[in-house]
């Protein structure tokens, strides 16, 4: 059913300029993946014959020549350059909001708008929020013995996640960074199952944005070293190693300042790449059919059955990688955490 819904959007979203210029089976498909999995000013849900249907989203720039512009995004559909600003079709900027200037050199202005990717963001954050809030509720109402077949499923998914990952990766107190972690898994987990759905309110590239992801990684990286005990800094500023690799030249405590930095890079594209990959593959099996309508009705027939094959195969495929990497980055931070949170060597044998 998700592959009849993503390929009617995908033919939707063909427009017929393209269509009549280049021909179905001419389709590029690298500009067409790229516009799909990219941000947008705003949402578009399908196509009815020549008219598309979308939600128009709030722009809100500021510019330094003309100051505050607030407008929705369909005037640029009535007029290219409205207020003095239009959207680049090319270079760096390209789908950004630039206004040019008197030489005609394009400038990014302060840009907040609501863009497809934030509402997606404050859609699955209303959305988490409902969830947990409901879970409270019915325990604050029934104490622990919550009822209906969601709450009780929920508590097995949230007891799940605090006594496999957040309990043995944290240590002693785990408490502590629960409620963090447990918002981080479900956060994550949200998106990358709005993102699956190919019809509104889902579709949109949230965690596979390198923006978002690395949000998300820079919060970590916060906890992870506030967190950090006495012991754990000492380690990384002077290290127990021979003195000639501390002075003159600190290379070890170089090093491990490395490190640290590079834990939260390796969550932010580890679940960047995962998820805008899975994208892109599930885009490229669906353009599939309209690249091969040139090459006979044989020839495309046999494609669009294998495309549809693979596609509801990618699927449930997406479904677990949704699991996986929420599971993954939870774990990952939940682990630096603990590793942060290190006791000196003398207090553990004591303790033994």
């Amino acid at each position: 059913m998700l592959f009849l819904f993503s390929f009617t959007s995908v033919k939707g979203n063909i427009s017929s300029s393209q269509a009549e210029k280049e021909g179905a089976g001419d389709l590029n498909v690298k500009e067409f993946i790229l516009h799909h999995i990219s941000d947008t000013y705003e949402w578009h849900i399908t196509k009815i014959g020549e008219k598309d249907v979308y939600i128009p989203l709030p722009v809100i720039v500021y510019s330094k020549n003309t100051g505050w512009h607030l407008f929705l995004s369909s005037r640029f559909h009535e007029h290219p350059v409205y207020q003095g600003l239009t959207i680049s079709h090319e270079g760096k900027y390209a789908g950004k909001i630039v206004e040019p200037d008197k030489n005609s050199v394009e400038y990014r202005p302060f840009d907040i708008s609501i863009t497809k990717i934030a509402l997606s963001l404050i859609i699955s954050s209303l959305t988490l929020i409902i969830l947990i809030m409901s879970v409270a509720r019915s325990y604050k109402k029934h104490g622990f013995n919550p009822k209906g077949k969601f709450i009780a499923f929920m508590e097995l998914f949230i007891m799940d996640i605090n006594d496999n990952i957040i309990k043995p990766c944290t240590g002693t107190d785990y408490k502590r960074y629960a409620p963090y972690l447990l918002t981080i898994f479900f956060f994550i987990f949200i998106n990358n199952i709005l993102g699956i759905i190919p019809f509104f309110p889902g579709g949109a590239n949230v965690t596979g944005n390198i923006a978002v992801t690395f949000v998300l990684a820079f919060i970590s990286f916060l906890v992870i070293n506030l967190s950090g005990s006495k012991e754990y800094w000492k380690e990384i500023l002077w290290p127990d190693v021979p003195a000639w690799l501390k002075l003159p030249v600190p290379l070890m405590p170089v090093i491990e300042l490395v490190g640290v930095i590079m834990k939260p890079f390796a969550l932010m594209i580890r679940l960047f790449a995962n998820i805008l990959a899975g994208h892109a593959i599930a885009l490229a099996l669906v353009c599939v059919i309209f690249v091969t309508v040139k090459m006979g009705i044989g020839m495309n027939a046999g494609m669009t059955a294998i495309a549809i094959f693979f596609s509801v195969f990618l699927g449930f495929v997406e479904l677990l990688v949704a699991y996986i990497q929420a599971y993954v980055f939870t774990m990952l931070t939940a682990i630096f955490i603990g590793l942060a949170r290190v006791e000196p060597h003398h207090k553990k044998q004591k303790e033994i």
